[in-house]
């Protein structure tokens, strides 16, 4: 392993984003570029019996109207995994805002006044659109027990059974959902905003019946996804379809308000948690029962029990899932998507037995602490939560807190309430092929697995590669979600950082034996385009591929054919997870009872720190995302239409600067000795895990109230 040490450095791409300059998919102009506008529909369940596209066709500018006749080949929808209908036009109905029409134009705005001009007549049914809505569909999953958590609650000194309710939410990214699709030469190009670009790829092709070497995607940069962009997009291929037929490029920016119908989302869920302690404090035994939204067909995992497992050391353990299948799109990844709800159920219910037994939150934690994972028996490669717990007390000042609720008070009634909470993510790794290119003319390239989504992978592999080889930093070029410069990983999950940096390390390594055999021990100064140059060497190239611990070469063919190749957290003879501790101030006033939270304090456990600066950038937008989730965030349903009623960013409330005062981040900065040759474990995720629940403690400690659905509302706590 590495024994580097990374200093704070600049993003790569910090001057490109402030002068404007950073390329993103719908930035990108092409020659005779057309512009389309998707034509939603207006129920939430039947069949189109008729559809009327005269009048659109009469706009001027409209080019072409695609409807459900230009997709004569229906794919199963088995194929494309946690979506609910492959990505084309259908004339079956499952959701209200589902795209019945494509209206392609020559200019943006007749492309929108055509798809206004476009009428359907449909034979309606009814339709389950929320959680307790008649048809909806309850659906068991499986279930998760070790030890014997039946007789270990029967014989707990004192036990808590209660429930929490997490809501539905929706990706805001700044940069919309877009893709603008080239047909030229019998290939196709897409661009697009994706974390997932090689998934693109393999589904384009074999939902337009294509070779999938005929097919390119290109993601350069993401303006934000973690989890919308992840999975593919249901306009992709009907972009691409239209481009192919009219033999122009099609571009379609699909409007924020069809994007809350259309892309996945985190489903409103419920946590039925039940916790049993010994006389000393000691959890003995949990059961967790979860269940959330889901639509009729789509396969997002239940599974929010599966991670608190290893939270703390609870020998005793069962959880189960369900579904409650509705009439909408399908819902999916969200930042910290299982892990995020879990925690504010979990915490908040540890939260509650800490008070039960009388005591303090922050010890009857680090009392309940485990270096072995409850569930497989493993040990943890790396677990420093209780340096967490007490770095981030250390810093927030905890030994001021008094343990009774309602007794931090300012004079003038404000009510002051201090939590904590503990969040955790898995460390995963997926596979990924690198080349790495040094020219004598001051250039190097690295072209690899992996996307930008602002998270800073390019500024992570960068760190590598400058603090390891002498190159010229301003003349390094970094190639990522581009299909055709290497293959494509679904860079998601936590596993960014942790799977592009090991494989730039292996290129290191290989490039400086290169080096070594191409000087033959000559001594030549200078730094190594100087070298090249001196022995009248262009370029030298090497090709490297990278695996998880356990996995096989198969996994490298899954890379390149665009399929999940995910190992992790538990690897053979070891679990690698990631965690985290938050402790929260807020304030409470008296009379409007709005809530503000001056401070926070987030340590966190994530191997070795590449990138500082941008480790840093990810745990304040995570806390910020918390706070969002946490006191604003809520998907509005109207029952008796089936549609999204806060489908803007003026209605579905955001934070804004004012409501996040000071974030104190810190890192164990300990290297992973097992996960991988960099000691790196997931960061992204974490980031936002367990802080939710610390608000609502905070707020339990400020009143006495326990409130135990989310979004906490003023109403709430009059």
């Amino acid at each position: 392993m590495t024994d580097a040490i990374f200093t704070d450095r600049p993003r790569i791409d910090a001057r490109d984003k402030v002068r404007g300059t950073n390329v993103y998919a719908a930035d990108v102009g092409l020659p005779g570029l057309l512009h389309a506008m998707m034509v939603p529909s207006p129920v939430a369940k039947g069949t189109i019996s008729a559809l009327s596209t005269e009048a659109a066709m009469r706009v001027p500018g409209v080019v072409r109207i695609l409807t459900p006749d230009d997709f004569p080949v229906q794919v199963p929808p088995a194929s494309y995994p946690n979506i609910s209908a492959p990505p084309t036009l259908e004339n079956r109905i499952a959701y209200r805002g589902q795209p019945v029409a494509l209206v392609v134009a020559e200019t943006l705005e007749a492309a929108i006044q055509g798809a206004e001009a476009v009428t359907a007549k449909f034979a309606t049914e009814s339709f389950a659109a929320v959680i307790g809505s008649p048809g909806a569909k309850e659906e068991h999953g499986h279930e998760l027990v070790f030890g014997d958590p039946v007789k270990a609650m029967a014989g707990a000194a004192i036990t808590l059974d209660t429930a929490y309710d997490s809501p539905k939410q929706h990706h805001n990214p700044i940069e919309l959902l877009s893709t603008t699709a080239v047909w030229t030469g019998g290939r196709l190009t897409i661009y697009e905003g994706t974390q997932n670009s090689g998934g693109v790829r393999a589904a384009v092709a074999r939902t337009l019946g294509l070779d999938p070497a005929l097919v390119e995607v290109k993601s350069p940069s993401v303006g934000g996804a973690f989890g919308q962009k992840g999975q593919i997009q249901r306009q992709t291929a009907i972009v691409a379809r239209a481009a192919m037929l009219i033999g122009r490029p099609v571009k379609l920016v699909m409007p924020r308000s069809q994007i809350f119908h259309n892309a996945i989302f985190r489903p409103h869920s419920r946590h039925h948690v039940r916790l049993g302690a010994d006389a000393d404090g000691k959890m003995v035994a949990a059961r967790y029962d979860a269940e959330h939204q889901q639509s009729r067909t789509g396969t997002f995992p239940a599974e929010y029990h599966a991670k608190t497992t290893r939270l703390y050391g609870i020998a005793n353990y069962g959880g189960s899932t369900a579904n409650i299948r509705l009439d909408t799109q399908p819902p999916g990844y969200m930042r910290a998507p299982h892990e995020h709800p879990a925690c504010f159920a979990f915490e908040s219910a540890v939260d509650e037995l800490a008070y039960k037994l009388g005591r303090d939150p922050v010890d009857f934690r680090i009392a309940n602490d485990t270096q072995t994972d409850p569930q497989t028996g493993q040990p943890f490669s790396s677990r420093y939560l209780k340096q967490c717990l007490t770095e981030g007390a250390r810093r927030f000042g905890w030994e001021r807190r008094t343990l009774a609720p309602g007794s931090m008070t300012r004079a003038d009634g404000t009510q002051i309430g201090w939590g904590v909470a503990c969040g955790l993510y898995p460390s995963a790794v997926t596979p990924a092929v690198a080349t790495l290119r040094i020219a004598a003319d001051g250039s190097t390239r690295f072209a690899t697995s992996g996307h930008e989504m602002g998270q800073g992978i390019r500024t992570a592999i960068a760190a590598t590669l400058i603090d390891e080889l002498q190159i010229d930093p301003a003349k390094l070029e970094i190639l990522i979600g581009d299909t055709s410069a290497a293959p494509q990983h679904l860079t998601s999950g936590s596993w960014g950082t942790a799977s592009s940096v090991p494989v730039a390390l292996e290129a290191v390594s290989r490039m400086r034996d290169r080096v070594a055999e191409l000087l033959a021990g000559r001594k030549v100064a200078g730094n190594l385009h100087r070298q090249m140059a001196a022995v009248r060497r262009p370029y030298l190239e090497v090709e490297v591929s990278h695996l998880g611990p356990g996995q096989n070469p198969a996994a490298i063919d899954a890379l390149r054919a665009g399929r999940f190749a995910i190992a992790g957290p538990a690897f053979p003879g070891f679990t690698t997870m990631s965690y985290i501790a938050h402790f929260v101030e807020i304030h409470i006033e008296p009379s409007t009872r709005r809530i503000r939270m001056p401070r926070v304090v987030s340590i966190a456990d994530c191997g070795r720190v590449v990138s500082p600066r941008t480790a840093i950038s990810q745990v304040h937008g995570g806390v910020v995302w918390a706070f969002s989730a946490a006191l604003r965030e809520i998907g509005e349903v109207d029952p008796r239409y089936g549609g999204v009623l806060n489908n803007d960013l003026a209605d579905y409330v955001v934070p804004v600067n004012a409501d996040i005062g000071e974030i104190d981040v810190g890192f164990i900065n300990e290297p992973d000795p097992l996960s991988n040759a960099m000691g790196v474990k997931g960061l992204g995720e974490v980031a936002m895990v367990g802080a939710a629940a610390a608000i609502a403690n905070a707020v339990f400690h400020a009143t006495g109230k326990r409130i135990r659905e989310l979004p906490i509302r003023i109403e709430q706590l009059l």
